[in-house]
């Protein structure tokens, strides 16, 4: 473990975290009024869930690899499912609520977090390809250089988004249901077409 396999670790790290930002800015932008608790909390549960896909990936390259070679190819149908549902329905209560009170702080429930944790990770579980020749103690490390990693962009995310989320009020709810949906199309385009 030297100074290259920490910099690609974080250089990894940041590529998987871009969809758990991207999540993590809508849903500061969903809930403008959410307290600093519950920010660490929602970048944590982001943040494990990018600690734990690669590494299952890893597992599964020295244990079960001929089954993850089938479940690879449903990835980005489940994360289009996953996000294109949350989505759809920030997006609906963005449109239909009536007054601005309604419609200023909505919750972010932990069903629908633990859901955009599986949808944002999941592509991550081919990661355990890409570290298959470390051994163990090195892709513990570099899974905890992510879950690091991931947890400062989606901080960072959720503060951008709590910010814009203030000053949109109403809409702030649309606009983050369009941005989820639009990362499960992209994660979709990219799993289906550009594989």
């Amino acid at each position: 473990m030297d100074f290259e396999f920490f910099l690609m670790s974080i250089a990894l790290g940041a590529g998987l975290a871009m969809d758990a930002f991207s999540v993590s800015l809508a849903n500061g932008l969903n809930e403008p009024c959410m307290g600093t608790k519950k920010m660490c909390g929602i970048a944590g549960v982001f943040s494990l869930f990018q600690f734990s896909m690669p590494l299952i990936g890893w597992v599964c390259v020295h244990t079960i690899m001929q089954y993850f070679a089938f479940f690879g190819k449903l990835i980005p149908w489940i994360a289009l499912g996953l996000l294109g549902y949350i989505g759809g329905k920030m997006l609906y209560e963005g449109i239909t609520c009536k007054g601005e009170e309604d419609c200023g702080c909505t919750s972010i429930g932990l069903s629908a977090l633990l859901v955009q944790g599986v949808a944002t990770s999941i592509d991550a579980l081919s990661v355990g390809f890409t570290i298959a020749d470390y051994d163990w103690l090195m892709a513990l490390v570099c899974c905890l250089v992510i879950a690091i990693v991931t947890f400062i962009l989606c901080s960072i995310g959720l503060l951008l988004g709590k910010t814009f989320g203030t000053k949109l009020a109403g809409k702030a709810s649309i606009l983050g249901g369009s941005i989820l949906i639009i990362i499960g199309i992209k994660i979709f385009v990219e799993g289906v077409f550009l594989a």
